[in-house]
């Protein structure tokens, strides 16, 4: 869990100076299409990153509610999913 956590922050800290960077780029006029292949970096790092954590939430807290035996804790996690897998549908 500890590793999950460090390798979620590591790339949370790329993707905080990626930003800057693009930043950077406006502020210095880059030429657009050089920022927008930065912007495309961006949303595929985060998707990387959801990933990560998705992962971490199903091994630790969607186990956590199956191994429980209580169908609330385990309808409660799974309604969870659920809502983020439509918000991320839109």
């Amino acid at each position: 869990m500890i590793a999950d956590k460090k390798k979620t922050l590591d790339r949370l800290s790329r993707l905080e100076g990626q930003v800057r960077g693009v930043a950077g780029m406006v502020e210095a006029d880059r030429y657009c299409m050089d920022i927008l292949a930065q912007t495309a970096a961006i949303r595929s790092a985060i998707l990387g990153v959801e990933k990560l954590i998705l992962e971490n939430h199903a091994a630790h807290c969607v186990e956590t509610a199956i191994q429980s035996g209580d169908p609330e804790e385990q309808r409660a996690k799974f309604d969870e999913l659920i809502g983020l897998l439509k918000k991320a549908s839109r």
